[in-house]
């Protein structure tokens, strides 16, 4: 999952293989999808009881775990850093990646 570093691409399609190529050690992967996935039950338990806490409950189960994978496991700074809305937008299209097979965990 080599590609080319990118410090400012200029669309998603050119920034997704630098996103995946940050995410290359199987560990932060597998912290991210969980991450994901916490975030999405945490959302539903705010629309479903309408606690507001419920929103940081999701920042910190998916920025958390995802910066775990990324300082103890990668070995890099997170994506987010460099390209925020890009690498939000990577997140989510890695974790259908993952459901969907085309991404190992």
């Amino acid at each position: 999952m080599q590609a080319a570093p990118v410090t400012k691409a200029g669309s998603f399609a050119e920034f997704y293989p630098f996103y995946l190529s940050e995410h290359s050690n199987v560990t932060c992967r597998r912290l991210h999808f969980v991450g994901s996935t916490l975030v999405l039950v945490c959302v539903a338990m705010l629309l479903f009881t309408g606690k507001p806490q419920y929103f940081l409950y999701a920042l910190l189960c998916g920025y958390g775990l995802a910066w775990i994978g990324h300082f103890g496991f990668e070995k890099n700074k997170p994506a987010s850093f460099k390209q925020p809305f890009y690498s939000f937008c990577g997140d989510w299209v890695m974790y259908r990646d993952i459901w969907v097979g085309r991404v190992k965990i």
